[in-house]
């Protein structure tokens, strides 16, 4: 990103993150909690519509059929998700200082959409709008074992933060029915 190349990942998102904290007080998460997941990046690709089952199902089989061809020259990058209310971070994860600079960010409210697979949930994927032009990109991962908990922590954020934001878009207080 620094480079100033472009792509499915373009500039625009771009944000400083603060770090990780992890502070329950009374039961309740701290708003910068932060949930991690190690997990393998397949790839991304451009989708006509934001939202939807079918969508994300058909990247996810575009996707994995582009791999398939090119799996053992390519093997998929292992990463770090780290999901929180602001957003998901998505960071190569290695032993060098070159991966601790390939880091993308996508802010909650560019994300209209995730889920797993129906019928593999070893696959997730989370459908991303572009911030100035009517273009969307699926993002998609796989993992060993389950990704559920990873649709659900990205399914706690999305409530979480359209919650808190909801209250400043749209108050209830200030109406008055006579």
């Amino acid at each position: 990103m620094r480079t100033g190349e472009r792509g499915i990942f373009p500039a625009f998102y771009a944000h400083a993150v603060p770090g990780p904290t992890k502070d329950l007080l009374g039961g309740k998460r701290s708003p910068c909690w932060v949930e991690r997941f190690n997990v393998q990046f397949l790839g991304s690709v451009e989708v006509p519509c934001h939202q939807g089952n079918g969508i994300l199902c058909a990247a996810m089989q575009k996707i994995a059929t582009a791999r398939k061809l090119t799996v053992h020259l390519r093997p998929p990058a292992s990463c770090d998700l780290q999901i929180s209310l602001r957003g998901v971070k998505l960071s190569l994860s290695g032993g060098g200082p070159e991966f601790e600079r390939c880091s993308h960010f996508f802010q909650m409210k560019n994300i209209s959409f995730c889920g797993c697979h129906p019928r593999n949930s070893c696959y997730f994927g989370f459908i991303t709008k572009h911030p100035v032009l009517s273009r969307f990109a699926c993002h998609v991962f796989v993992s060993q074992e389950s990704m559920r908990p990873v649709a659900q922590s990205v399914g706690r954020a999305f409530l979480e933060y359209y919650q808190e934001h909801l209250e400043y878009a749209c108050p209830t207080e200030d109406i008055y029915l006579e």
